[in-house]
């Protein structure tokens, strides 16, 4: 057996989530099946949800997180059964719903349980506009935002980025729909006119968490980018049309390439397609790394390709949080901090090794701000956090994940000597722990392991022996732990440059 597959499997048992209900160490969500029904007069989701679980261990009940969801009626195997909605424990975390199994599931057996269910007007996942929110002014609009723990509000789920599922789904709707998949129906080129009841079909084949599973919904048109020689993948743009030129300009030039850096730096491109959808200038965020389809605000059509960065930034989640994953919120740094890193070295590889120093100039600042303001929350600046029982995680939204991250593992590339020798062990990373949610301990211990197993090992793991483990994802205070310089020479006045990003 190799190194690769003994090490993830050894490591498969990871720190609780305590923002989930769910029983998700007793039985896991492997595949989802939605059929939904958009109904726009009054703001609703409604259909079923199909489930694929397998049991780790025996288990007679299945506990998902649920908020503010209508539900309806439980199949398991087809036929109806017990269930009942717990109390609301928290705001945030919603009610948990338990369902009876018939008999007790054996480990390592396969449940299917189907749910008919509805969202409400309370759902927290679903930003509803009015057609004056949009560029044309003609037509309703949708989007979903379900990091970190709002999924729960759009479908019963185990909400937890512990657990990655395939899934596919179909859904009506008189507006166009796009989904965090890969679209089999009905091309993304035809071009629909809002008005007519059309069957969206979507399939995603890449395990992914809850909050991955996005829909937006109403006036877009497609355009591709040009697809690089060699690349088994696409990409293209979706915004209104009366954004389009601008949009299309705007990203042309650069996200293609991109993708193609972040493979070279790292493995394969796993999902297909890359497309960045641009919704209506209302959306509140800066961008999500929704499989397939990055969600950006228009306000990054500068008109000079100048916010180009966000696309990098999205793109390396597909490697770091949509590849590997944090197995609890706690670890999110993991997402971010490598994505951080992995985005200036994606802007290196196109614009050079200046463009990455300035960008981590303009972070730091970002770091500085951002921990002043958590003088009174320590725990929040560390960068393995500690939750509290159903603690709602976006309490510790900050850019310490981001930016202490990122620094860290800066640090950790000039302790083993530079690229030449940290490009390779992220690649061997990437390969061991691609698809499943890890934390902070086995990346560790991976790190070790792979320099342990280098040539020229000793020096190596002395160089790592003398990092100030405790003090960096651990620590608190109001800046980095150890002191790292940038090369400065293509900073200017550019001030404080706040970065939302996801």
């Amino acid at each position: 057996m190799s190194f690769s597959t003994s090490f993830a499997e050894n490591h498969s048992h990871t720190d609780a989530d305590l923002a989930t209900q769910s029983n998700y160490h007793d039985i896991r969500t492997t595949h989802l099946d939605l059929t939904w029904n958009i109904d726009w007069s009054n703001q609703l989701i409604s259909g079923s949800i199909a489930f694929v679980l397998e049991a780790t261990k025996d288990v007679h009940h299945v506990v998902l997180d649920t908020s503010y969801l209508d539900i309806k009626t439980v199949q398991v195997g087809g036929k109806q059964v017990k269930w009942e909605l717990g109390e609301k424990v928290a705001e945030i975390v919603g009610r948990g719903l338990t369902v009876q199994l018939p008999a007790v599931v054996k480990k390592g057996a396969i449940v299917e349980m189907t749910i008919s269910y509805s969202t409400t007007k309370d759902c927290t996942a679903i930003g509803w506009l009015t057609p004056v929110q949009t560029k044309s002014g003609k037509y309703p609009y949708l989007y979903s935002q379900s990091q970190a723990v709002h999924a729960r509000s759009l479908f019963p789920c185990q909400d937890t980025p512990a657990i990655k599922a395939t899934y596919a789904s179909r859904v009506t709707s008189i507006q166009p729909v796009l989904m965090s998949g890969l679209r089999k129906s009905p091309p993304s080129e035809e071009v629909l006119e809002p008005g007519k009841e059309v069957e969206y079909v979507y399939d995603q084949p890449v395990a992914i968490p809850s909050y991955l599973i996005a829909i937006a919904a109403g006036e877009v048109v497609y355009k591709p980018f040009k697809q690089l020689q060699g690349r088994k993948w696409k990409s293209g743009c979706w915004t209104e049309p009366l954004m389009m030129d601008a949009a299309f300009w705007e990203f042309s030039e650069d996200t293609a390439k991109f993708v193609a850096a972040a493979e070279d730096l790292t493995s394969e491109y796993r999902f297909g397609v890359y497309d960045i959808l641009f919704l209506p200038e209302s959306f509140p965020y800066g961008g999500m790394e929704n499989s397939c389809l990055t969600f950006a605000t228009p306000s990054v059509i500068a008109g000079d390709r100048s916010s180009v960065d966000l696309a990098a930034h999205e793109i390396s989640h597909s490697w770091f949080g949509n590849g590997i994953g944090c197995a609890s919120w706690s670890h999110f740094w993991l997402n971010e901090g490598w994505t951080t890193y992995l985005e200036r070295l994606v802007m290196r590889e196109v614009h050079g090794e200046g463009e990455r120093q300035l960008s981590y100039i303009v972070g730091r600042r970002s770091l500085k701000q951002d921990l002043a303001l958590m003088k009174d929350k320590p725990r929040f600046q560390r960068l393995v956090v500690e939750y509290r029982k159903f603690e709602d995680p976006d309490e510790a939204y900050n850019q310490v994940p981001y930016e202490k991250g990122s620094n860290f593992l800066l640090y950790l590339e000039r302790t083993v000597g530079g690229l030449e020798h940290f490009v390779p062990y992220m690649k061997d990373y990437v390969k061991t722990f691609n698809g499943t949610s890890i934390t902070t301990d086995q990346w560790r211990s991976h790190l070790f392991h792979y320099f342990g197993g280098q040539r020229d090992s000793a020096t190596f793991l002395k160089a790592l022996g003398k990092v100030d483990w405790d003090e960096w994802l651990h620590g608190s205070g109001p800046d980095l732990c150890d002191g790292l310089e940038y090369d400065d020479s293509l900073s200017k006045p550019v001030g404080n440059r706040s970065e939302e990003r996801r």
